[in-house]
């Protein structure tokens, strides 16, 4: 159920994650399609949903995020300028929220996964490799904290669109 009309939300004020702060503007129709994309894709993923210790695989969170970067990219390419690169700016924000949130952690966590992965015997599977990680507690703490910080994105897009975050 939306909490704002559409045609009358006039200015958004949101908090952001990642140090990108807070931001404010007149959100325009493109703006909240962009945002709406962005929003979809994120609370249907592992993105801002937490894997609690004892359950999933890291490699299909890992992807998840991964494609998560991919798909946002081609979300701000198809809305075209209109979304905006300053920095209070759908575009702008989701810019920031890859640079400077989901692109560290993939470059940090991605290939020493992958590295721990290849030596992965043949008789076990691969949630109990990772449990056999000296880094998977690591690993797991600090997707934690990116959950929680795309979760706060999230809000913000919703409160660009104008949706209740259920």
């Amino acid at each position: 159920m939306a909490k704002n009309d559409p045609a009358k939300l006039k200015k958004v004020s949101v908090n952001l994650p990642f140090g990108i702060g807070g931001a404010e503007w007149e959100a325009d129709p493109t703006e909240r399609r962009a945002a709406w994309a962005i929003y979809v894709e994120l609370v249907t993923r592992i993105a801002v949903e937490q894997l609690e210790a004892d359950q999933g695989v890291l490699r299909e969170a890992m992807d998840s995020l991964y494609k998560l970067f991919a798909i946002m990219r081609q979300i701000l390419r198809e809305a075209g300028p209109d979304v905006g690169a300053s920095r209070e700016s759908v575009g702008g924000i989701a810019i920031a929220v890859l640079n400077k949130g989901l692109r560290p952690f993939l470059t940090k966590w991605h290939p020493a996964l992958q590295a721990w992965e290849a030596e992965r015997p043949s008789n076990l599977s691969p949630q109990a490799h990772e449990k056999n990680w000296t880094e998977e507690p690591q690993l797991r703490r600090e997707l934690k904290e990116l959950n929680q910080a795309l979760e706060q994105y999230a809000d913000a897009l919703a409160e660009i669109v104008g949706v209740d975050r259920a």
